[in-house]
């Protein structure tokens, strides 16, 4: 709305589409085309439960280093995840997985950042949920992830933990069980 610039990343299995759906972008917007479906989706949902647990960050006080390695280990996580369903690599590293993570784990503009922020408060969910007013993906998607995790055997120690904070389990005790693993 603002005219500022950006850059997004307009998927498609037909490089046409995805050619001509970009040109419809403002000059101050960047559009770049891949065919990588499946690493924006899976890269588009899984920053949503990393943005949860960067918000458990900030709320607990952990400081920059503290969230910069968590969304670093966040996104290995996320990569780990979509490779298994054949997404690529170089999807996690471009604005799709990292640009998007990077700014969705990092503004309180975000919903499930702020899911985070009332983890750490010690709200539950329902509480949570009650103060938004809105949907927070991450938290379905965290469930989602938690079940995949277990029926496929897939190490996701991110995910799982703001699994169990959303079912519970302090922060404090999460933190504990990230560091000591």
């Amino acid at each position: 709305m603002q005219s500022l610039p950006t850059a997004i990343v307009v998927n498609s299995k037909n490089r046409q589409t995805a050619l001509e759906f970009a040109s419809f972008f403002p000059n101050f917007v960047r559009a770049y085309v891949s065919d990588d479906v499946m690493g924006a989706e899976v890269s588009g949902a899984y920053k949503n439960v990393i943005a949860i647990a960067s918000g458990v960050c900030e709320g607990l006080g952990l400081g920059k280093n503290a969230a910069a390695s968590l969304i670093s280990r966040g996104l290995v996580e996320m990569a780990r995840f979509g490779k298994s369903y054949g997404a690529k690599e170089e999807s996690f590293i471009g604005l799709s997985g990292a640009g998007d993570l990077f700014l969705t784990a990092s503004s309180t503009m975000s919903r499930n950042y702020r899911v985070g922020l009332g983890l750490a408060e010690g709200k539950s969910q329902e509480e949570i949920l009650e103060d938004l007013g809105e949907v927070a993906e991450g938290i379905g998607t965290a469930y989602a992830l938690h079940v995949i995790a277990t029926e496929q055997d897939i190490y996701l120690p991110i995910a799982t933990e703001v699994y169990k904070m959303l079912e519970g389990k302090s922060p404090q005790d999460t933190l504990n069980d990230l560091l000591t693993r």
